[in-house]
């Protein structure tokens, strides 16, 4: 890699750390929106939308990729790479029911304990945010508008995940929670200088970490119960898919 890929990647990898760091501080759309509520609704509506207009077409070149780049013939010519976006669509969500049996079983405890349920809530975002971080440095697509992209709507899903986090876990995330995240985005950018992988495993990460993202956009905003804004959440998406339309 060039010198110059080293310090954008790295800044953008800081970037994320950043936001789990001070994301209780972070109100980048506050101009717009006067409750931070809503900023997160349109942050994870761009972020879906960075899944849906730019990802999913992105995943049948992934497709094509992923099956010329295999040394045996494939049944199905490649559709593995739709698979593990579901596989990722399916991992994910059901942590968040694994969660709620979790929180239900340990009702006693003590409000901001850092117990069961905690420890599977970051340790499985740890490693989302991991590859995330990792795709920053290995991705399918290696151009600036490409990354510059993918920096803003992993951003803003990443400020999405930061209050969840927040709301669900309150001080335990803030003492505990939030470092161990901000240290898997940069273990993540890490690994993805040190550690390439074959073109046909970086595609299916990437169409892992795509079904990923669009459940857990999902998650923050649609159960009634997680208080989402529907018109900022709309709007975000509709914006960002616009801005990624003639891009794509």
């Amino acid at each position: 890699m060039e010198t110059m890929a080293y310090l954008t990647t790295g800044a953008a990898a800081l970037l994320f750390a950043g936001i789990f760091l001070a994301g209780g501080r972070i109100h980048p759309l506050r101009p717009l929106f006067r409750d931070r509520r809503s900023a997160v609704s349109f942050a994870a509506g761009m972020s879906g939308a960075y899944v849906f207009v730019h990802v999913m077409p992105e995943l049948h070149g992934a497709r094509q990729s992923f099956a010329e780049s295999v040394s045996v013939a494939l049944r199905y010519e490649g559709m593995a790479i739709y698979f593990l976006a579901l596989v990722g669509f399916l991992v994910f969500y059901g942590l968040d029911h694994l969660l709620a049996r979790l929180r239900a079983d340990a009702a006693e405890e003590e409000e901001g304990a850092a117990g069961p349920a905690f420890r599977v809530h970051v340790g499985g975002f740890a490693v989302y945010v991991l590859m995330v971080a990792y795709l920053l440095v290995r991705n399918l697509e290696e151009t600036g508008p490409t990354l510059a992209l993918f920096v803003v709507a992993m951003s803003c899903h990443f400020l999405g995940v930061d209050h969840s986090m927040r709301d669900e876990h309150g001080s335990a995330y803030q003492r505990v929670g939030r470092f161990v995240l901000a240290g898997a985005a940069v273990v993540g950018w890490g690994l993805g200088l040190l550690v390439p992988l074959p073109p046909y495993v970086l595609a299916l990460l990437v169409s892992f970490v795509s079904g990923a993202v669009i459940v857990n956009s999902a998650i923050m905003e649609l159960p009634s119960d997680k208080d989402g804004r529907f018109v900022p959440f709309m709007l975000g998406g509709l914006l960002y898919g616009l801005i990624l339309l003639p891009l794509g």
